[in-house]
């Protein structure tokens, strides 16, 4: 399979020294974990908090590109049969060892764990073999090349201790928590703390930390309060307001690299009648982003680069598509939609509103760096070609919940993002730019408000092409279409930025997990 890449950029320098620190490591992050069940949920916040106790299969480095972990080798058998070589010197934390029953009760387990973003998209058409206590090969329903990439997605978890699939309490208390990690579980106090302990017999490379302590801290002044006061040693989601003012502040080493998280434009384009858009009047109208020429239209009126430049201070980077530049399955043919109100009200004018309509742009409020005045600076370009654009922002779950709404999502225009854990995008495309009938329906999210047969027809086809360069070439013309199409229309990608105390530098990732161990002597 084609490794993925990306080249991140850290502000201070990460050079990494070897040897251990001990001690303490305390961690203010922005958000806190839904859950320690490393099958609960594929949110980026569960997924790094979860590993720090339970090992992967396969692991993703810095740059999204996929190493030996728990399985020290793995290769494709047939079209739809993997084998993975297991270590034979890795322990869980109560001693006894890891084998390849583990393997095959974990990804039991995590088929039948019901959350609203588990992994059950990813083990769902797996059967796990064994074949001695070392070797396990995996059997797909239909040709699957992302296999490899899919089983390195979750947590391995103890066949002795794990719980039922829906018991988080046993996780969550500490009970189930016994893993393979380089770090051991000691409590969870929710909205106060995680404590992590040291694993001294870990199968790997040694923990630098004796101790680690995730502690949530929404507020981000207050967050970087607690970094110069002392109190944290390192914190996440440093506000890009604030970089400027504290990168030569002797106080705050900052570090900086591009996420792989897209922010894009979610339109309701298939509905005749769509809950937010009425005429001037306030009356309803017949669903105006049916109309190609609105939907471009309301692209042209984005000002890219002005949200880089004036919202990020320059720490994001515009977009068209879902993935960032060089990444693999990026399309190079899709430039950024040019700035140009005057174009957008004459589309608009074209398509039989020159007048405009009303409407309303949902978004979260406080999830990710900058998203209210993100989606207060869209509305007030929209409103200035004459598309009258209300803001209405929420907590994240109530956003998400009303996005997966039975039947479809419960608005008509929305500023969403959706990144995964894989390193390339056919999870993005099933979820943005596929019909939200998936086959099968065993995929969680497909949230689409685009439709078009021949993009599914491209997107199910590179589903079940084995060959690297031609599933690469699919994924290339599905975002061409979807993009020309403006069933969805790319924003920006958000830099990540995390602020450490001095001596210490943050080793950026692409994915935008926070681990103790990229936590590194400056």
């Amino acid at each position: 399979m084609k490794k993925f890449g990306f080249l991140a950029v850290a502000l201070a320098g990460t050079a990494i020294a070897g040897g251990a620190f001990g001690a303490d490591l305390r961690f203010g992050v922005k958000q806190e974990t839904p859950s320690i069940d490393p099958h609960f949920s594929t949110n980026v916040i569960a997924i790094d908090t979860a590993s720090h106790v339970f090992d992967h299969l396969l692991e993703n480095d810095d740059q999204m590109r996929l190493k030996p972990n728990l399985a020290e080798s793995w290769r494709r058998l047939d079209d739809t049969t993997w084998e993975f070589k297991l270590r034979r010197d890795v322990k869980w934390h109560d001693g006894s060892p890891f084998t390849a029953d583990d393997v095959v009760f974990t990804v039991e387990r995590a088929s039948k764990v019901k959350a609203s973003s588990s992994f059950v998209q990813y083990v769902a058409d797996k059967k796990v073999t064994k074949i001695d206590d070392y070797t396990v090969q995996v059997k797909t329903d239909k040709p699957n090349p992302l296999t490899d990439v899919q089983m390195a997605s979750f947590g391995i978890v103890s066949k002795k201790h794990a719980s039922a699939p829906d018991d988080q309490a046993a996780f969550n208390t500490g009970k189930a928590t016994i893993g393979t990690g380089p770090y051991k579980f000691v409590e969870w106090v929710q909205g106060d703390r995680i404590v992590f302990q040291k694993n001294s017999d870990y199968w790997g490379e040694k923990a630098r930390w004796d101790r680690v302590i995730f502690k949530p801290v929404a507020s981000d002044p207050t967050r970087v309060a607690g970094l110069l006061s002392g109190d944290f040693d390192a914190i996440d989601k440093f506000p890009t307001t604030d970089v400027g003012r504290y990168s030569k502040d002797p106080r705050v080493v900052i570090s900086s690299g591009t996420g792989n998280r897209p922010f894009y434009l979610w339109i309701d384009s298939r509905r005749d009648f769509t809950p937010f858009i009425k005429d001037n009047a306030g009356n309803p109208i017949r669903n105006p982003l049916r109309d190609w020429r609105v939907r471009k239209a309301l692209s042209k009126a984005i000002n890219r680069q002005a949200i880089v430049e004036r919202v990020f201070e320059g720490y994001a980077n515009p977009t068209m598509q879902l993935l960032p530049d060089k990444m693999y399955g990026w399309n190079e043919t899709l430039t950024i939609e040019p700035y140009d109100p005057e174009g957008a009200k004459k589309l608009l004018a074209e398509a039989g509103y020159p007048q405009g309509f009303q409407t309303t742009l949902h978004s979260t409020s406080g999830r990710y760096i900058n998203d209210l005045k993100v989606v207060e600076a869209v509305a007030q370009m929209w409103t200035q070609i004459g598309v009258k654009t209300a803001v209405e922002t929420m907590p994240a779950q109530v956003f998400f919940s009303r996005a997966a709404a039975p039947g479809f999502s419960d608005f008509s225009l929305a500023i969403r993002t959706y990144s995964v854990a894989t390193g390339e995008p056919s999870v993005q495309l099933k979820a943005i730019v596929h019909t939200n009938n998936w086959p099968g329906t065993v995929y969680c999210c497909s949230w689409s408000g685009y439709s078009n047969p021949r993009t599914d027809a491209i997107i199910e086809q590179a589903e079940v092409t084995m060959d690297d360069a031609a599933r690469e070439k699919l994924w290339k013309e599905a975002i061409g279409i979807a993009v020309n199409d403006v069933g969805m229309a790319g924003i920006y990608f958000e830099q990540y930025i995390w602020g450490t105390k001095p001596g210490l530098a943050y080793q950026t990732r692409l994915d935008g997990y926070n681990l103790a161990r990229n936590v590194v002597p400056k």
